[in-house]
């Protein structure tokens, strides 16, 4: 009688298995003689932490796992919930992965570990298993770089270009392409701190941003769907926000806390070309990755002075992006230029 050999992991473990591998070894690069520190909240998907720990631990590095209670806000304002041991954990790693939400980023414990030009922090902030599964496992992973690294190179290279968004729920804004503060590097194996591949950050000249953006989601003082869309009326600054029934005034209530005086602008837009990913409203890092989904950062940006809590974000689907007069970007799907819709292509999209 033959043996029935060893019983197969289910599905999901090997998928698991499979996300935590392409973070730690694949993107992270983690070297055998590495100090590892995982940060997670008791909203944190505990599957998430172990299967990391799990490709730390035989990846053959020392990994640890601080676990603390949900952060009321983040940035700045987080300041006086975070404790010195974290202050003092996160600079002492190598790599440091932060799964809380609100995050740790931003703060000035996150500040200060920046500044010694040796932490590589990677920002996953609020997936669920099954996000962190889809994110990471649910993609060929060197295509998706290549897409992101071919729409990076196209914005960057616009600077200075006039860009419009526009989308059927009544988004009309246009502005002028600053010069790109963030990338997303293929291997994060340097200092610094680095989020998921799936979007593209748009960074406008802020005092050139005229128009109107139309929400289906919000993430203020948490993050939800909205029933009834959010529209925000835009001139340099941030004029009005009106629709959004109650949630209108949790979007006022954050936008006054981050500005500090006002209103604020808008910081940021995005676009979204993760094909695994879904748009529940329960992910922020998922949700902004959606095919199509534009995550739009509103307030001050963390690295003026004044900057304060990082920024609430709003976020508008399917849309349809112009730079320098020419569709890039239709309903969601790029169709110009062809190399860039072949890639699209090639990740199972359009």
């Amino acid at each position: 009688m033959k043996s029935p050999g060893a019983i197969p992991a289910p599905l999901h473990l090997k998928s698991a298995c499979k996300a935590a591998d392409v973070v730690v070894n694949d993107m992270l690069e983690v070297q055998p003689h590495e100090e590892v520190l995982i940060t997670a909240d008791f909203r944190t998907d505990p599957a998430v932490f172990h299967a990391l720990l799990d490709a730390v631990t035989l990846r053959g590095a020392r990994g640890a796992v601080m676990l603390i209670p949900q952060l009321p806000c983040q940035g700045k304002l987080a300041d006086p919930y975070i404790g010195r041991s974290i202050h003092s954990a996160v600079k002492s790693c190598d790599v440091w992965i932060d799964l809380t939400f609100p995050y740790l980023g931003g703060s000035e414990a996150h500040s200060n570990a920046m500044k010694e030009e040796r932490v590589r922090c990677f920002l996953g902030a609020d997936l669920s298993l099954a996000g962190f599964e889809r994110m990471f496992a649910g993609v060929d992973i060197e295509a998706l770089f290549q897409f992101q690294d071919a729409f990076d190179r196209i914005i960057l290279e616009a600077r200075g270009k006039r860009c419009r968004i526009t989308n059927d729920r009544g988004t009309d804004i246009a502005f002028n392409l600053a010069e790109t503060v963030t990338r997303k590097p293929r291997k994060t194996n340097m200092p610094g701190t680095f989020t998921p591949p799936g979007s593209v950050v748009i960074y406008p000249e802020m005092e050139t941003v005229k128009g109107v953006v139309v929400f289906d989601a919000v993430l203020h003082e948490y993050q939800t769907l909205l029933a009834d869309p959010i529209t925000v009326e835009v001139d340099s600054v941030i004029k009005t926000v009106s629709g959004g029934r109650s949630e209108r005034f949790a979007l006022e209530r954050a936008l006054r806390r981050a500005a500090g005086a006002g209103l604020g602008q808008i910081i940021h837009f995005s676009y979204g070309f993760h094909p695994a990913a879904r748009f529940t409203g329960q992910s922020f890092i998922e949700d902004v990755r959606v095919v199509g989904n534009n995550a739009v950062g509103l307030g001050v940006p963390w690295w003026l002075p004044g900057g304060g809590e990082n920024h609430p974000d709003g976020f508008m689907t399917m849309q349809t992006l112009e730079i320098d007069g020419r569709v890039h970007v239709k309903d969601g799907l790029v169709v110009y230029p062809e190399p860039l819709v072949e890639m699209q292509h090639a990740l199972g999209v359009g």
